[in-house]
């Protein structure tokens, strides 16, 4: 299993098979548009701006499973995306992330990292948050929030996770140093 096998939809429904990125850089990110993390629309695009000629691709799966938070249909949040973020990467079909409905891209990336632990200055609080939904979240792959970023190397492995908290500005190194 490889995450080459995986298809997944676009924003409009088309099939998109996963293969067609096989030689790319990816990072993946479940997104939300009404998030107190939707700032980091900005932090992506800057990164795929800067590194998109390099072989990275940057994939937006829009998820509405934490806090209701990316309400509106897959070509609303387009919109939103473009018009506040100037989003030039591919945002893709609404998904659930978690659960028996949970895409199985997800499965699949939460298969390969887990729960990576919180960084940065919000890592305190997000903890705390998260402690009293789920107090063994530290134990278990599931997807903690909006804006967990899964990056993939240029043969498909999935090298690292990074949870909400972590900003886009501080995984540059790490795709650079995979581009």
């Amino acid at each position: 299993m490889s995450i080459y096998d995986f298809t997944v939809k676009d924003r409009k429904g088309n099939d998109v098979k996963m293969s067609d990125y096989k030689g790319k850089v990816l990072l993946i990110v479940n997104t939300a548009t009404g998030c107190g993390f939707t700032p980091q629309y900005e932090g992506l695009e800057k990164l795929w701006e800067e590194y998109h000629g390099k072989g990275l691709e940057i994939l937006d799966f829009p998820c509405d499973q934490f806090g209701h938070q990316a309400p509106g249909t897959d070509e609303e949040i387009h919109q939103f995306c473009q018009m506040k973020f100037n989003t030039g990467f591919e945002n893709f079909k609404k998904i659930e992330v978690n659960g028996e409905n949970a895409e199985p891209l997800y499965k699949y990336l939460k298969s390969q990292k887990s729960f990576a632990g919180f960084t940065g200055e919000k890592a305190e609080f997000m903890a705390g948050f998260i402690a009293k939904q789920d107090p063994d979240y530290k134990n278990n792959s599931e997807i903690k929030w909006n804006f967990t970023k899964f990056l993939v190397n240029r043969e498909g492995v999935v090298v690292e996770r990074f949870e909400s908290t972590t900003e886009p500005a501080e995984i540059a190194d790490k795709i650079l140093s995979l581009l």
